[in-house]
């Protein structure tokens, strides 16, 4: 009988090790001197450093080892990455409770008036939740802005206008998906800003080493 006890007792015991929750583990920590670069990616480039397709990827611009990418970039969007190896800045950049904004200016299908816009400023329901209000403005095509390749396809009949959208979260495709909830297409996006790192004079596909100017 002592056996059988002993027995259930071990088995409860690797019960409760089997299904003990996992905590979220910590930032890892950096691999050598801290790195912390910007990058204007293009159009049409992935924001990963292989593909087994053959797809253009971030190893085509930037030759830098053990550096990885603060959050994703779609591949038909452009403007800033930053790619770092300090755990810590990756978390502040892109998990959902800093609330750290990120910055777009994004050129859109037709010309949304306030009205139109407000629901974005209020939050909207898309199929994976509510999303956090937005900061939406009516603006002007940027100056600093460079053509794209290919660019995008407008209908003569149809005006574009310029919003920039500021966001304190980051779910896939998000800008585009809430634009589109508004009835009004996402044709542009481009990242400029994460926190306080801003896409400053690069052009696209060019990098910078911000690590000494950076204060994070």
């Amino acid at each position: 009988m002592r056996s059988l006890s002993l027995s259930a007792k071990t088995m409860r015991k690797s019960s409760l090790m089997n299904h003990r929750v996992k905590r979220p583990s910590a930032p890892a920590a950096a691999k050598g001197p801290r790195r912390i670069i910007i990058f204007n990616k293009p159009f049409d480039v992935l924001p990963q450093f292989t593909d087994e397709a053959g797809r253009g990827t971030l190893k085509d611009f930037i030759p830098v080892a053990d550096v990885y990418a603060a959050g994703r970039l779609d591949r038909d969007s452009e403007g800033l990455m930053v790619l770092t190896n300090d755990g810590p800045l990756q978390a502040r950049l892109t998990q959902p409770g800093k609330r750290t904004g990120k910055i777009y200016f994004v050129q859109v299908e037709g010309d949304p008036s306030d009205d139109d816009l407000r629901p974005l400023r209020n939050g909207v329901l898309l199929k994976d939740g509510p999303t956090l209000p937005a900061q939406v403005a009516r603006v002007q095509e940027p100056e600093w802005l460079w053509p794209r390749n290919p660019p995008i396809r407008e209908r003569k009949a149809i005006p574009t206008r310029w919003l920039k959208i500021t966001l304190f979260e980051g779910r896939n495709r998000q800008v585009r998906r809430m634009t589109a909830h508004i009835g009004f297409p996402t044709l542009r996006l481009i990242r400029f800003a994460m926190g306080p790192l801003q896409l400053q004079d690069l052009a696209p596909g060019e990098w910078r080493d911000i690590t000494d100017a950076c204060s994070l």
